[in-house]
């Protein structure tokens, strides 16, 4: 029997989950604090710390790949959760890793998939 990698048992979490998109592309909060240039959803029948499905950003790259997830960490909520990053362009990750900056007590580490 092979041995799977982390990424291998993300990618069959990914292939056998449906993605619920929940934030579409460009939607800008009321107080305008907060957009999204990639859609944001989760995918269902699993979990997470928070109790809801592990979190997806779906980007705009063709190949639709995961190839990063983030790691964040919230003072305020007291939690930490990762976030896939499923077809995302180095311009998406990167917006997304500044949106986690913008507020001093959340934070996210990206960490990227070398084998792609």
């Amino acid at each position: 029997m092979s041995k799977q990698t982390f990424w291998d048992l993300l990618d069959k979490l990914v292939e056998k989950s449906k993605i619920v998109i929940e934030i579409k592309k460009d939607f800008t909060q009321i107080n305008n604090e907060i957009q999204f240039l990639t859609e944001y959803g989760y995918l269902n029948g699993t979990s997470s710390n928070d109790g809801e499905g592990i979190d997806v950003f779906m980007g705009t790259d063709p190949m639709n790949r995961l190839d990063a997830i983030l790691c964040t960490i919230d003072l305020m909520k007291r939690d930490s959760e990762i976030k896939l990053f499923i077809g995302c362009t180095e311009e998406e990750k990167i917006s997304i890793v500044r949106f986690y900056e913008k507020h001093p007590q959340i934070r996210g580490l990206l960490i990227k998939r070398n084998n792609l």
